[in-house]
């Protein structure tokens, strides 16, 4: 064997994972590392100006910056609303479907649907469904009282209509999270406590919420994380409107890069964003090993 003959034998693993290696630095570490130091400059990619270092300016300016705090307002307002039906409507979905009946396979196939769609398709759909000339609701709506009704005229109505969109797309991914944990409840705990004639709250509380209370806690991380960062509904929908009242965190750091072109001041808030994700993400994390000491 020759001397590049052993060298491939040797070192076959590494060689293998390379390529993988090579593309995840290329297209996720690179362009992280590059926007991270774009966020300590002074440039914008609409000007052939050289970018000018300016230590945390722009880091200062966006979070002394009214606009942002009252998206981020905004944000909380949207992902506290948006998770927490969210998980009311998943979870009863799962009580549901965590029995047999008759079309119980063909009912969990046309639930689980608006999860496999693309945002896109979900935008344009309850884009449509809102329309006042000719959308489903406003011609419902319309039947009883007479009158023309736009939901996305008002902020209220605005904000409600992409809540409403955001719980019809995402729902099921709770309802399948918590029907894992209930199938996974052995049943003689139930007939024991039938035998005990115990209460539904006594039954729920202390032999089903235990096995599902991971699975609920993962789905807030999950969906709070996907929620804080909403985007494609919002823009399709709303486009941030009426005004700004529907402006969400996300909507903003889109309107800031590339449509006033502030590239650092864009990579600064991204980061900042990334910061609070990671907070979530450590909460939950916190909570999961306070379970397990108190296990």
């Amino acid at each position: 064997m020759t001397a590049w003959g052993r060298f491939i034998s040797e070192n076959r693993g590494p060689l293998l994972v390379t390529p993988a290696l090579a593309v995840l630095v290329l297209m996720n570490i690179f362009p992280l590392l590059w926007s991270f130091g774009l966020s300590f400059f002074k440039y914008r990619a609409n000007r052939l100006q050289e970018p000018e270092f300016i230590w945390f300016k722009n880091y200062f300016k966006v979070l002394t910056d009214d606009r942002v705090w009252n998206r981020f307002q905004t944000t909380a307002m949207v992902v506290s609303i948006d998770v927490l039906l969210q998980l009311i409507v998943g979870f009863l979905l799962a009580l549901m479907f965590e029995k047999q009946f008759p079309g119980r396979r063909v009912l969990l196939m046309l639930v689980l649907t608006p999860m496999m769609l693309s945002f896109v398709a979900v935008g344009a759909f309850f884009r449509y469904y809102y329309e006042p000339t000719f959308g489903l609701l406003s011609q419902a709506i319309k039947s009883i009282t007479g009158e023309p009704f736009i939901l996305l005229a008002s902020p209220a109505g605005a904000i409600a209509g992409i809540i409403f969109a955001d719980v019809w797309m995402w729902s099921p991914f709770v309802m399948l999270l918590v029907l894992a944990g209930l199938v996974s409840v052995p049943k003689h705990l139930y007939e024991a406590a039938e035998i005990d004639r115990t209460s539904w709250w006594r039954r729920f509380w202390t032999i089903t919420f235990p096995y599902i209370r991971g699975l609920l806690l993962l789905a807030i991380l999950f969906r709070t994380i996907e929620a804080f960062k909403l985007f494609d509904i919002v823009f399709l929908i709303t486009e941030g409107g009426p005004g700004t009242s529907t402006e969400t965190i996300a909507v903003y750091v889109y309107r800031v890069a590339f449509q006033y072109f502030k590239t650092s001041q864009s990579a600064a808030l991204g980061y900042i964003l990334l910061f609070v994700v990671i907070v979530l993400t450590n909460l939950y994390l916190y909570f999961v090993r306070r379970r397990a000491e108190e296990n």
